[in-house]
């Protein structure tokens, strides 16, 4: 397949919905996380990311007084658990986080699940960890174009430098909204810099759907974290 760039892929999407980007830096040093939510209406608009006690985020409502549905919208992006990285689009995240917990793999977890229940779009649910060497699987389950059966699909990879993996809920905007096609993407990691990693996402996602992006750099030989957040709504 070939090595797509992030930024043009982004540019050029007026809406792919949530986002996980996992990879390697050019310097081989880092492995790199990113996940992003967008929103079309005021209640998926009207949400930052901020940090949990467990290693990672949660989503929360900008103003408490306009939020109308929690349910899909609320949970925990991103958790930490024996020095993997669980990254998903929704409450799988806990799911995993509890089954590995158990002695459990991802597989096992979301064996358990399915897409969200948010007839006609049936959104996907994307997912994906990361283990202390780098090494990193995604997962996307998914409707059956577009009819309510579960399909569900693993990819596991070597972290290799300068190479990541896009995989995301919408292969574009639509009504319904068609889910993620094929394999994750990949995608050139072009830069050893946290900053100039985030910004490029930030910067390329479309300014009105965009609603929050959270990104991670971690040191493979110590562990170190570099985490950044940003939230359009401040």
């Amino acid at each position: 397949m070939e090595i797509k760039d992030l930024s043009a892929l982004l540019a050029g999407n007026e809406y792919p919905g949530r986002g996980i980007v996992l990879g390697k830096t050019p310097d081989a040093k880092h492995a790199v996380i990113a996940y992003f939510i967008m929103g079309r209406s005021e209640n998926s608009r009207n949400r930052i990311f901020e940090e949990n006690d467990r290693g990672g985020i949660r989503t929360k409502a900008f103003d408490e007084s306009k939020m109308t549905d929690p349910s899909l919208i609320i949970y925990n992006p991103v958790l930490k658990l024996d020095g993997k990285t669980i990254v998903t689009n929704g409450d799988q995240t806990d799911t995993i986080y509890d089954c590995m917990k158990e002695g459990h793999c991802y597989r096992h977890a979301l064996l358990t699940r399915e897409f969200e229940p948010d007839e006609p779009n049936y959104t996907p649910r994307i997912s994906g960890v990361v283990k202390p060497n780098g090494d990193y699987v995604l997962s996307i389950l998914k409707s059956n174009m577009g009819e309510p059966e579960c399909l569900r699909f693993f990819f596991e990879y070597p972290a290799r430098a300068g190479l990541g993996h896009f995989i995301h809920t919408y292969k574009c905007n639509g009504s319904p909204i068609p889910s993620f096609e094929g394999e994750p993407v990949p995608v050139a990691v072009e830069t050893d810099d946290i900053d100039e990693f985030t910004s490029r996402i930030w910067e390329n996602l479309n300014a009105d759907n965009k609603v929050s992006l959270f990104t991670r750099f971690i040191e493979l030989e110590s562990g170190a974290e570099q985490t950044r957040i940003v939230n359009k709504n401040q």
